[in-house]
C-alpha cells in the first residue's frame, strides 16, 4: 500500500500538520534506492502580514502535474491547498489508481462492533464535507481506522482490503459537542498535541460554533484578528466568533477508540461501504444496494446540500460522485468504470449502503444525530446475515422489528412504527426527480459504463410503474412486503 511523498514548505503550520497526519517515510524512501516513484509537493505561503497570514492570497496558485506526480502551490495557507499529502496527494493517487487496478477514495475506515457479539466488521464510507463522515467514524462503541482517505486493493483471497494512508485526523469542528460527539469533544477539550484553525481563542481557551456552551466570550482572537461581539466585515455583515469551516488536527493515537489495526501496513478487510450525503427530502436513512453495480450507482449519484465546508452558497443541492468530485482528475466515466471493474474481480465483494442522516419532515429532522449508530449496526448485521430486509426499487430497507429491537438495545428507546413509516417510506416522485438530475449530470459524459445506465433505467422503470399503478408520490414500506 505504501506510496512515498515529499513535502517542501516554508510554513510551520504545514510542517506541523504533516507531522501529526502522516507517517515518517525515510525508511520507505531508502527502499526506492534512488528511484523516482514518489509524489513531490513544493509549497510557499508567500509574503506574510504581521499575523503571519498570507498577504497575497488573491494571487494564490496551485499547479498539479498528475503525470509527473508533482504539485506546486503558492500564496495560500488553507490546508486543502497547502498540506500536500492531504487532498493534493489524493488527486495524484486517483490518477495512479485509475491507471492501475485499485481505488484511491475519499473514505473513512471503521470497525463496527455489534453489542453482545464478539466480532468486528470493517466498513469504508464516503461522505461529502460536513455530511457526517468523521462523526460516523467516531460513533461511540465503534473503532476508527481512519476518517478521510483510504486506498482499496484486492488481496490474495479475493477480499477488498483497505488501508488508512494517514495517521491523524483533520476534522470539521463545528457542532462537535459532548452530547452528539462525546469522544471527539473529550479529545478536543483535554490536554494533548493538536492544532485548531479558525476558532475563537480567549485566555488560551478554544471556542467553536455549536460546541454546546452558553458562556461564549464577547471578545478574543479569531480568523478576523482581534474580535469582539458585533464586529462587522467590509460588507457590513456581522462576523461570527468562529468560522463555519473551523478545523482540528491531531494524531489518531490520541483517541480512545482508535482501532488496533489503524497502523497495520496490510490494512483491514472491508466488508461494507457507506455512501452518505446531506439530503432533506429524498433518500431513506439507510438502504442496501441490490448488487455491486447498483452500489457503484449509489456512489455515483451521491448528492449533498452545500454547507460552509464547501466554497459557495449554502443549501444548494450539489452532485458529488463518491464524495470525490473535487478530486477526480480523470474522466468520470474512467473513474466509475474502474469501480465496476474493481468489484467484478473480487471474489468477496463488500456490500454497499446509502445513508442519509439529514432527512426532514415538516422542516424538522426525522432523526437525532446519534441515530446513525443504529443504521451502522443494521448494516453490519446484514453483512453477517443477522437481518432480513425489504426489497424496493431503490434497494433493500430494514424491517421495522429489527430497528425497534436495535433502538431498544442500544438507546433504551421506543422506536415507533409511525417513525419507521415516516423515515422509510419510498418517496417515488422525489427519487424520479433525482434520476432526472443524474441523467442531466451524466448524459454528455462519453464512455460511461453500461452498468450505470442499466441500473438507472431499471430503477426509473420500476418507480414510474409504481407511480402509475398507485397514483401516489410516496409509499410506505408495507407496500413492498
Amino acid at each position: 500500500f505504501s506510496l512515498c511523498a515529499m513535502q517542501v514548505t516554508d510554513s510551520s503550520y504545514v510542517a506541523h500538520s504533516e507531522d501529526l497526519l502522516y507517517r515518517q517515510g525515510f525508511e520507505q524512501f531508502k527502499r526506492l534506492k534512488g528511484g523516482k516513484d514518489f509524489f513531490t509537493f513544493l509549497h510557499s505561503a508567500g509574503e506574510l502580514d504581521e499575523r503571519n497570514v498570507t498577504k497575497n492570497y488573491g494571487n494564490r496558485r496551485i499547479y498539479i502535474d498528475v503525470t509527473d506526480g508533482k504539485v506546486y502551490s503558492v500564496n495560500n495557507q488553507y490546508a486543502g491547498n497547502s498540506v500536500g499529502l492531504k487532498k493534493l496527494a489524493l488527486r495524484l493517487a486517483i490518477y495512479k489508481a485509475n491507471h492501475e487496478d485499485w481505488l484511491s477514495e475519499h473514505m473513512l475506515l471503521m470497525g463496527v462492533h455489534p453489542p453482545g457479539k464478539s466480532r468486528v466488521t470493517y466498513f469504508a464510507g464516503a461522505y461529502p464535507s460536513a455530511c457526517g463522515k468523521t462523526s460516523t467514524a467516531m460513533i461511540p462503541g465503534q473503532s476508527i481506522v481512519g476518517d478521510d482517505i483510504a486506498y482499496l486493493k484486492e488481496d490474495k483471497e479475493g477480499y477488498c482490503r483497505g488501508v488508512n494512508i494517514e495517521q491523524g485526523i483533520f476534522g470539521i469542528i463545528q457542532d462537535v459537542n459532548p452530547v452528539d460527539d462525546p469522544l471527539i469533544y473529550k479529545s478536543l477539550t483535554s490536554p494533548r498535541e493538536l492544532i485548531f484553525s479558525n476558532i475563537l481563542i480567549t485566555d488560551s481557551v478554544p471556542y467553536w460554533l455549536g460546541m454546546g456552551r452558553n458562556d461564549i466570550p464577547e471578545k478574543g482572537m479569531n480568523f478576523s484578528g482581534d474580535w469582539f461581539k458585533g464586529k462587522k466585515d467590509k460588507d457590513g455583515n456581522e462576523i461570527p466568533y468562529a468560522h463555519g469551516n473551523a478545523r482540528y488536527t491531531m494524531r489518531l493515537s490520541e483517541l480512545e477508540n482508535v482501532d488496533p489495526k489503524y497502523n497495520d501496513p496490510d490494512g483491514v478487510v472491508v466488508e461494507g461501504i457507506f455512501y452518505g450525503g446531506r439530503d432533506s427530502d429524498t433518500n431513506v436513512p439507510i438502504s442496501e444496494a441490490l448488487s455491486w453495480e447498483h452500489g457503484v450507482y449509489l456512489g455515483a449519484t451521491l448528492e449533498s446540500e452545500t454547507t460552509t465546508a464547501i466554497i459557495g452558497k449554502t443549501g444548494v443541492r450539489r452532485q458529488d460522485p463518491m464524495a470525490n468530485m473535487d478530486f477526480v482528475v480523470v474522466p468520470l466515466s474512467t473513474y466509475l468504470t474502474n469501480h465496476i471493474k474493481f468489484g467484478k474481480k473480487l471474489k468477496h465483494k463488500p456490500r454497499v449502503y446509502a445513508t442519509n442522516y439529514f432527512l426532514r419532515h415538516e422542516g424538522k429532522y426525522t432523526n437525532t444525530k446519534v441515530d446513525k449508530k443504529i443504521w451502522v449496526l443494521w448494516a453490519e448485521g446484514r453483512v453477517k446475515g443477522d437481518y432480513n430486509a425489504i426489497k424496493t426499487p431503490i434497494g433493500m430497507i430494514p424491517e421495522y422489528k429489527d430497528l425497534k429491537k436495535l433502538f431498544k438495545t442500544v438507546f433504551k428507546k421506543d422506536y415507533t412504527e409511525e417513525e419507521y413509516i415516516q423515515q422509510f417510506s419510498i418517496r417515488v416522485t422525489k427519487y424520479l426527480e433525482k434520476i432526472a438530475r443524474m441523467e442531466q449530470l451524466y448524459r454528455d459524459e462519453p464512455n460511461m459504463p453500461k452498468e450505470f445506465w442499466e441500473v438507472l433505467s431499471q430503477q426509473k422503470r420500476d418507480l414510474q410503474e409504481l407511480k402509475v399503478r398507485t397514483g401516489k408520490d410516496s409509499l410506505p414500506p408495507i407496500s413492498f412486503v
